[in-house]
């Protein structure tokens, strides 16, 4: 068998968070029910978040109820603040991933706090679970997701030297594993490698994930760097789906289905069934009213047999 590479799949989550059309809590536990079938193991299913803000997410604690826990199976609930975290905990979610920002500019838009105010809003959370130790369910899996890592759309280019001071600050608190995204989706090859190294030297201790955006035709190219530079774990949304509300033209997430194809091609292992993540995206630009930006809903497998 080939290298392992975990996929999560965000597209529930980041991927239908800025897409027009809003779906029901139904449709989406249908979706989220369809990833499952296709190999998805870990999915962010749910974001914590105000409806007036985002209404694409509204009714998380509906969803989540129509999702009783599976073995073998990690359901995800981001959430942006202690409030969010103490409605997540409310829920049967697996994980609860904790939005932050390399940035003051994406921070403030995104969230209303500043880095240092993000890192005390982690550490209080951090605290809080560990005065929960022992109780059954009180405290589920917890990342940490750090957007604009490649750059800014208020603040422009961020260095390598604030990506790692923030990780480093990240992994003192506790938190097993750090996401790096590339929010607006401006990263190269070079400068994934780059990070990468940096955030490692910084936590050495910690999972590191990848998250990256296709808004500039260099997701896979990324992701590629990032698996070349040793990370088993990256994000993607099937159907190339989705983007950020408070990111001004960050759209387009890496699709599920052409990170697949890639890996697969290149001998790695996922887990997934390629020819249902096509029918998946496929079904997922039916509910949404349009075709998926992904390459592989288009042109479908090579070969075209089922393997």
């Amino acid at each position: 068998m080939g290298r392992f590479i975990q996929i999560v799949e965000v597209g529930p989550r980041d991927g239908l968070q800025n897409e027009k059309t809003v779906l029901e809590p139904a449709v989406r536990v249908d979706f989220i029910q369809r990833l499952e079938a296709a190999g998805a193991r870990r999915i962010e299913t749910v974001s914590f978040v105000h409806p007036k803000y985002v209404p694409q997410m509204a009714g998380a604690e509906e969803v989540m109820a129509a999702l009783p826990r599976a073995e073998g199976r990690s359901r995800i609930g981001l959430v942006l603040n202690g409030k969010g975290y103490d409605r997540a905990l409310g829920t049967a979610v697996d994980e609860v991933n904790v939005a932050m920002s390399a940035t003051d500019g994406f921070g403030l838009k995104n969230q209303g706090l500043t880095v240092d105010q993000q890192v005390q809003m982690l550490s209080d959370i951090m605290a809080g679970r560990a005065n929960a130790d022992g109780a059954p369910g009180a405290t589920p899996k917890l990342s940490a997701t750090l957007s604009c890592v490649w750059g800014c759309p208020f603040e422009g280019e961020v260095s390598v030297q604030q990506v790692g001071d923030l990780v480093a600050r990240i992994a003192a608190l506790g938190v097993e594993e750090i996401a790096l995204a590339d929010t607006i989706g401006v990263g190269d090859p070079w400068s994934v490698t780059r990070k990468v190294e940096a955030a490692r030297q910084a936590a050495p201790d910690a999972t590191l994930r990848l998250h990256f955006h296709d808004t500039r035709n260099t997701g896979l190219a990324n992701a590629y760097a990032g698996v070349e530079a040793g990370v088993d774990v990256l994000d993607a949304s099937v159907g190339g789906i989705g983007g950020c509300p408070f990111a001004p033209g960050a759209t387009g997430n890496l699709a599920t289905e052409d990170l697949v194809y890639a890996l697969h091609r290149g001998g790695f292992e996922t887990g997934y069934d390629l020819d249902a993540l096509i029918d998946t995206a496929r079904w997922i630009g039916d509910r949404l009213g349009k075709p998926n930006p992904s390459a592989l809903s288009r042109a479908g497998r090579f070969p075209a047999s089922r393997s």
